[in-house]
Order: structure tokens, then C-alpha cells, then sequence
């Protein structure tokens, strides 16, 4: 079978650019992951968009899973909408959101100019690594193997897991490792030995790894009473087509959960 998700993603963009894979996707796509379960896109913030990818879910016969509406109302505060349909033997998983965590504003609007006319359009690089930077262990060997593929010294030395290679990079490149030690402050003990920056990269791995866990269980909080809620919704859009259940999902949501954070 084709890959369903890069054919969803040219329905998507039918006609205008719409959505851009990310995550595990994108992480096939760049060759450092052989599959991936479910897929994952960047939807552009705009009403149009999230129409249009309603449009296709429903010609599959999808129906939402728990989580926000596709409605830039709560898109913008960084919550997510997840989808499942069948196709044959294969259960089909799509979550889209629009503002990535650990993507800057400035990044999104290159993001969108850059994958202009790209068939089909995934995130790069840095920016996959970026996005990687989870709460989940297994993430952090994706990043190795992702800064593994980058030309571009500063990335590397930006995004490096592996302390040998950083070791290497230090040598080759003082004047980097000087200018990018305020964005990455292990980068300034490079020299001080392999233990003690393999030390330093399980530190920064697991600071990083509080930093995403403390950010979902703010969003794990203000969805609580949705997440009570939920088991009615689902009964209520039972069988219905998506464009129906939509409309009963983004009512329900409307008084059980916050488009913004506390």
C-alpha cells in the first residue's frame, strides 16, 4: 500500500498549501525512521484550512478522537485535533495544530513560504529536531540521527547527542562552539572531557524532558472537564458524518474547554 499519509497530505493541499507533515512522518520521510503509527501535520491557521481538511477526513469517513476541535479558536493557544478512520486493515490516526511546540513565530511564516510547490511538504530538518525535543527517551535518538543529516556546522553543534561529535566539532570549529555556548551552555565545557559532557547531554536530555512534561500537564489540566465530557460527545457523534459531529464537538467545546491556558 502507498503511503496513505502523504496522499492525505496532497488532498489537503489541493489547489493551495494547507498542511506540512511533521514528527514521526516527517522523521520517515528524512530517512531515519522506517514508519511511523499515526500521522501529523501543521495546518495553517485559517478558517479555509480547517474546511477543507474536515472535507477530506469526512470523504474517508473519519470521526475526532479526544482532543480540541479543528477550530482556529483553539489552535492558536497550541492544543491539537486528532482523527481516525479504516482503510482495508489499517487504522488511519491524524493530528493536526498550528503552533508547534518549540517552533518560533518567525519560523512558522518561513515554514509556509519555504514548502511552497514541495510534493509532499515536511518539516526540515532542524526544525523536525526542534519538535523532537519531547518528553519521550526515544525522541532524543531521532535527534542524533537527524543532526547526523545536517551540513550546516551550527545545527549540528546546536543539536548533537553524541558527545564524540561534539568533541570533533569543537575541534574543527572554536570560534562556533564560543558564539553558540550561550544558546547551549555545554557547548563551553566541550574540552573538559567525555564523561563530564556525556554527563552534561543527560542533564540538558532530561531538562528537557521536564520542560515538555511540565507543558502537557498544563493542557492535561484546563482538559479535565472535557476530558469528563468526552464519553457523551463520543456517544452523541456516533455514526454521524464529520462535518455533523463537528458541529456538536466545537458546541460541547465551547463550555468544556478553554481555548486558552490559565
Amino acid at each position: 500500500m502507498d503511503n496513505i499519509y502523504t496522499k492525505l497530505t496532497n488532498e489537503f493541499n489541493l489547489g493551495r498549501l494547507r498542511t506540512v507533515i511533521c514528527s514521526g512522518q516527517a522523521a520517515v520521510l528524512h530517512r531515519v525512521a522506517i514508519m511511523s503509527k499515526d500521522g501529523d501535520w501543521i495546518v495553517r491557521e485559517d478558517q479555509e484550512s480547517c474546511r477543507h481538511v474536515l472535507s477530506v477526513l469526512e470523504r474517508h469517513g473519519a470521526r475526532y478522537r479526544f482532543g480540541a476541535p479543528l477550530d482556529i479558536r483553539w489552535l492558536v493557544h497550541g492544543w491539537s485535533a486528532h482523527f481516525e478512520f479504516n482503510l482495508e486493515t489499517l487504522r488511519v490516526r491524524t493530528d493536526f495544530f498550528s503552533r508547534p511546540p518549540r517552533i518560533s513565530g518567525t519560523d512558522l511564516e518561513t515554514l509556509w513560504q519555504d514548502h511552497l510547490g514541495k510534493q509532499p511538504p515536511y518539516v526540515n530538518l532542524t526544525q523536525l529536531a526542534r519538535m523532537k525535543q519531547t518528553d519521550r527517551e526515544k525522541d532524543y535518538v531521532v535527534i542524533g540521527e537527524l543532526t547526523r543529516r545536517m551540513t550546516d556546522p551550527a545545527d549540528q553543534l546546536r543539536f548533537s547527542r553524541s558527545a564524540l561529535d561534539l568533541m570533533g566539532l569543537a575541534d574543527k570549529y572554536p570560534l562556533l562552539i564560543a558564539s553558540l555556548s550561550l544558546e547551549r551552555p555545554l557547548l563551553s565545557i566541550v574540552k573538559e572531557g567525555r564523561d563530564i559532557l556525556e554527563a552534561a547531554l543527560d542533564a540538558e536530555r532530561r531538562g528537557m524532558i521536564h520542560a515538555n512534561e511540565k507543558r502537557l500537564a498544563q493542557y492535561e489540566a484546563a482538559s479535565l472537564c472535557w476530558q469528563e465530557r468526552w464519553p457523551n460527545v463520543n456517544r452523541q457523534t456516533a455514526g454521524l458524518a464529520l462535518s455533523q459531529a463537528h458541529d456538536i464537538v466545537v458546541k460541547a467545546a465551547e463550555t468544556f474547554l478553554p481555548t486558552s491556558l490559565p
